[in-house]
This record gives C-alpha cells, structure tokens and sequence, in this order.
C-alpha cells in the first residue's frame, strides 16, 4: 500500500482534501513508523477510520462541498436504474412501468450531468456501488428479485427529498444555486411518490403515495433510518397533533403525513455509505 499515491489521487478529486486531514497529519506519520505485521495489517482500516472522519462526520459549509454531496447522491440513482432498466427491461416490456422507470433514469442521469457541469473540475469521481449492501439486501437486478429493487428504489428517492431538504438551508447564500436544487427536490418528491405507487399496483399493501410517521412503507428494517424523525408532529415549536379546526381533530398520522422532515448530512451519508464499496 503507497499511502502517498492514494493521497494524490483523493487530491484530484478533492483538492481540499490535505487541509480536510491536516488535524488528522500527526496519525498518518505514525502510520509510516509502524514495523510489524499486525501494524501494518491495521493500516487499511485506519485509513478508513481517517476517510470516514474527514469525509462523513462533517458538513460541507462551501457551496461545492454541498454540490459534491448531492452528486454522490444522484451518482448512486442514475447508477441504480440505468443498471435496474437494463437488467428488467424484458421482463417489463411493453408495460407502463418500465416507460416509468426509464423516465426516473434519464432524470437522475441528467441531475448528474448538471451538478457536474455546476460543480466543475472538483467535481467527485463516481463511487463503485454494491446495491446489497454488502449481502444486506437480495441482488435488485435478478429476474426475480424486481420486487426488492421497486423496495430499493423507494428507499433512495426517500432519502433523496429528505437529504436535499436537509442543505436547503445551507444553500441560503446562493439563490441561484437554491433554485436549481429545489427544482431536483421536487422532481425526486415526484420520482417517490411514483415509486410508491408502483409497489402499491404489486400488492404492497402497506404503501401510500406519503409517508405515515417513521413507517417504512413495507420495506426491509435495514431501510429503517431512512424513515426516522419523519414522526414529528411539531412544527415552528408548536404541536399540531390534537388541533382542532372546522370540527376536524388532527391526529398524529395526519400530522406527520402533512410534512416531510430533512436528513441531516451526517444522517443521509450514512444511508448512502451503505451502498458505497
């Protein structure tokens, strides 16, 4: 392992990167004196302890660090319906839902040529992807398995419209920039609803075009911090739960179901980092 050829190459990607890790500088020095074999053995793992810290504990303050986190974001669903497309297109053809799917496929593809042409030359590399999550999930693009790929799809574009309401505020400072992802973030609210509704014409009884409380809509409990904090029934300090208006009592299923909640960027890497080899 050259430490210092993969140092170069994360530069190229984020030239940021030795000023994200100069805090962390006095640990890879130490690295370079470790002698035996056990040590040595450990370096792959405290680099990724290093990477994990200097990438997906802290959020982005610039503009293009904020940009760069929504590309990684699109790179994993353009990734997951061009390969989802590909690998069900016969099993759906001629049929609503692959038109539907194709749609949602070019959308994501060009959200990713439009951030990467925004972003520029520090634009980040697209990630290598393993959509089971590391045997989490049953492989999406078997023949078989297209209902775990529609459950998949569900759980991406839900965290997408939650992650980007997450760096709305964050982006206060661009106007221009705030509008063009607020203009994703709705198309991907548009790609999730649809994408519910899918699973609801496949027997998924559970699903409804929004979200209920924390409720996973009938998707593997591994999906499960994608659905977190959405059972909020508080907003601007006051609980709407139990208000009254023209004989109407809301109750808490209809106050969760009437607003969406942000991730916050730690929270949303998280989700993604499990797809990410």
């Amino acid at each position: 392992m050259n430490l210092l050829n993969i140092f170069k190459e994360l530069e190229k990607v984020d030239p940021e990167f030795n000023e994200r890790i100069s805090p962390r500088r006095a640990a890879i020095k130490n690295m370079a004196g470790f002698g035996t074999k056990v040590a040595l053995a450990a370096v792959p793992v405290a680099l990724g302890s290093l990477l994990t810290k200097a990438y997906g504990q802290t959020q982005p303050t610039d503009v293009n660090g904020i940009l760069n986190f929504a590309l990684t974001l699109e790179y994993l669903e353009a990734e997951f319906y061009t390969m989802g497309v590909s690998a069900h297109g016969t099993l759906l053809a001629g049929t609503p839902a692959i038109g539907a799917l194709t749609v949602i496929r070019d959308d994501e593809n060009k959200h990713v040529a439009f951030l990467r042409s925004a972003i520029g030359a520090t634009a980040v590399a697209k990630p290598n992807f393993d959509f089971t999550a590391g045997g989490t999930f049953p492989n999406p693009f078997l023949p078989t398995n297209y209902d775990v790929f529609l459950a998949l799809a569900q759980a991406f574009e839900d965290t997408g419209v939650r992650a980007y309401k997450g760096q709305a505020p964050n982006l206060m400072g661009n106007k221009t920039v705030l509008a063009a992802a607020l203009g994703i973030h709705s198309v991907e609210a548009r790609h999730a609803s649809h994408i519910r509704q899918m699973r609801k014409a496949r027997g998924a009884s559970t699903t409804k075009p929004w979200i209920t409380g924390n409720d996973r809509g009938g998707i593997p409990a591994a999906a499960q911090a994608v659905y977190n904090g959405e059972e909020l029934d508080t907003q601007a300090g006051a609980r709407i739960t139990g208000i009254a208006a023209d004989g109407i009592t809301i109750t808490s299923a209809a106050a969760t179901e009437s607003f969406d909640e942000p991730l916050t960027y730690a929270e949303a890497f998280s989700i993604a980092k499990l797809f990410i080899k």
